[in-house]
Parts: structure tokens; C-alpha cells; sequence
């Protein structure tokens, strides 16, 4: 069998569980930052390679561990040399620019992996089953919370270009409630404090509200808060059988509270370790690549969640609810449609 040959652009700590990921699945990875690509190389075994372009020259699949606003053009790059592109949230800075790269990989033919975790971690996963299998009845509200200390790096608070706690931290559960319940018809947003010249303050918090075509409501809360303080998600679904949730900082399991059958009693599933829900992410989409099937994550998914917090900045700017349509233009058809002008 042909050894996977992997390419990771940057070497910040979201690249450490990527390459270890790419380690465990036996990949020859190569690496290339402006800083840092050293220590991921010594430490993973990964090559240090001088720049972008050399290194997409060698690998299979480029994999974007970089800041926001560079995953559109680092993605085309990779998929204009027919290189198939694994790319962290957000697959980009802005949902038009999340469709052109979703566009350019199908017409090049090649697999584009937007990199949203969340759906891999087993206690999201197990709500998204009981939801499927009817357990919960007909969801009527759903409430994510996801709370840590804000990062360092000053390109995070630059919400014009690609940061921001929606963009960067919400987006993880604005996914979520997409799988959950589908797409968004309305989004109305606050944030405490406001931006200010494109600084995003801290402590910071922001909370969403999504009105979804299905009819169910999701809130969504999101907060860099001080130094120190742990991290901490959340999630609760709840409809007209039962209500399942999860709390990060209680315990690793899913607590389900449902309408029971005489006789029964309370339900709390056993705890059981997880396998890394980053190698998980990884796994699957190389299997997905190998099979010749659709990973759980699609390009689609990773332009529509671009798009809800794009909308999520538009109602905080505007100060009431924006609609979004009931699906995000494609980039083929405004292309086609400037052509003929």
C-alpha cells in the first residue's frame, strides 16, 4: 500500500494533534511555517520544507493549520496543484470565499475536508444518533455553550480578517446545531463588549440565537474570559420525548432524561474512553479518500457554518435578526452570471 504523504502549513497548537494524528495513521509528513515548523518536525518526524509552494510540490494532501484569514488563499493554492485539502474552521473568512474553494475543488476534482471536531467527539455524536433514531420525539430547543481563556496570538481579535469569538469559538456549535437540526433561516447576535476598530476586546461573550427552517431555536453562548480559567462546553437538546445533554466540567458522559416505559428507571449511559476525536477527524477522511466515499464533514457543511456567523456579525452590526436564504448562492453560478455581462 502507498504511504500517505502529508503536508502541514503552520505550527501553532492546533497543528500538534494533526500531525500526531497523521503519525498514527503511518503518513510521511512534511512541514512549513514562518516559525515553528522545527519543533513540530523533531518532535513528530515530520521534514522541514522552505516554503508553501515546495511543499505542496511533495504531498498528496495539504493539510491548513493556520490563521483564518490565509485558509482561502493556501486552500487554492493546494487544489489549483490538484492536491486534496484538509483545512481547519473556518474554511474561510467569509462564506464567498469558503465557495470558491469548495468550487475550485470540484472542479479539480480533488477531496476538500473542512476540519470541524466537534462532530467527532463521541458525546455530540451520541445526541446526533438519539435525535436521528426519534428518541428525543420532535426537538423543539437546543443551547451550546463553550467557554475558555482567550488565546494569545493577535490575529484571533482581528474580526475583520478572520477572528472573532463567533468565527473562531461559536463556530464549533454553530456547526453542531446545524447536524442537529438543519439549516438556519434566521440569526439574531449580540456581544458583550462590541468590537471596536476591528478589536475584539477581552473578556468577551457572545450569544446567538438561530431560528433553524425545521422550527426548532438554538441559543448559543461563546466566551474568551481570563487567563486561567478552564475550558468548558456544554450541550442540551430537548424535545417533546426526552432531553439529552452533556456538561464538559461534570463528567464524560451524555445524560439522557427521557419519557420512560413503566417499570423503568433513569438512564445514564456509562463512561468509556474516547479515542482522540482529532485523530478521529483525520482517520476518516483518509478512509473516506481510500473508500471512495463522503467523509462526515462536507464542503457544504464548512460554507454554511462561514455563513451563519458571518450572519451573526451582520445582525450584531445591525442590531436585529438576519435572514439567510435557504441556500448559500453558489460561487459557479455568480461566476457564470458575471461571464455573460
Amino acid at each position: 500500500m502507498t504511504t500517505l504523504t502529508v503536508g502541514l502549513i503552520g505550527a501553532g497548537g492546533i497543528s500538534r494533534v494533526h500531525a500526531d494524528a497523521w503519525r498514527a495513521l503511518g503518513a510521511t509528513g512534511y512541514v512549513t511555517s514562518l516559525q515553528g515548523a522545527e519543533a513540530i518536525a523533531e518532535e513528530y518526524g515530520f521534514t522541514v520544507v522552505a516554503d508553501v509552494d515546495a511543499l505542496i510540490d511533495l504531498v498528496d494532501i495539504v493539510d491548513i493549520v493556520t490563521p483564518s484569514s490565509t485558509h482561502a488563499d493556501l486552500a487554492l493554492r493546494a487544489i489549483a496543484r490538484g492536491r486534496d485539502v484538509v483545512c481547519e474552521k473556518p474554511l474561510a473568512a467569509t462564506a464567498e470565499q469558503a465557495q470558491r474553494i469548495a468550487l475550485a475543488a470540484e472542479q479539480a476534482g480533488v477531496r476538500l475536508f473542512p476540519a470541524h471536531v466537534v462532530r467527532y467527539f463521541g458525546e455530540y455524536a451520541a445526541i446526533k444518533a438519539a435525535i436521528d433514531a426519534g428518541r428525543l420525539g420532535t426537538v423543539a430547543v437546543q443551547r451550546f455553550s463553550r467557554a475558555g481563556s482567550a488565546p494569545r496570538t493577535p490575529w484571533f481579535f482581528a474580526e475583520s480578517t478572520g477572528g472573532g469569538v463567533i468565527r473562531d469559538l461559536m463556530i464549533h456549535d454553530i456547526d453542531q446545531a446545524i447536524w442537529f437540526a438543519g439549516p438556519v433561516a434566521s440569526v439574531y447576535a449580540v456581544q458583550n463588549p462590541p468590537t471596536v476598530d476591528d478589536r475584539v476586546p477581552t473578556p468577551v461573550t457572545a450569544h446567538v440565537v438561530l431560528t433553524h427552517r425545521s422550527g426548532v431555536v438554538s441559543h448559543l453562548h461563546a466566551s474568551w474570559v481570563a487567563e486561567g480559567m478552564p475550558f468548558r462546553t456544554s450541550v442540551e437538546v430537548a424535545g417533546s420525548e426526552g432531553r439529552m445533554r452533556h456538561d464538559s466540567a461534570e463528567d464524560a458522559a451524555v445524560r439522557t432524561d427521557a419519557v420512560l416505559a413503566e417499570g423503568s428507571t433513569d438512564y445514564l449511559p456509562p463512561m468509556s474512553p474516547q479515542e482522540s476525536p482529532y485523530y478521529a477527524e483525520i482517520a476518516d477522511f483518509v478512509a473516506a479518500r481510500r473508500e471512495g466515499r463522503d467523509a462526515r464533514i462536507s464542503p457544504a457543511d464548512g460554507i454554511e457554518a462561514v455563513a451563519v456567523a458571518e450572519a451573526a456579525y451582520a445582525s450584531i452590526a445591525a442590531g436585529a435578526p438576519v435572514a439567510l436564504a435557504s441556500a448559500p448562492p453558489p460561487a459557479s453560478a455568480r461566476e457564470t452570471e458575471e461571464v455573460a455581462r
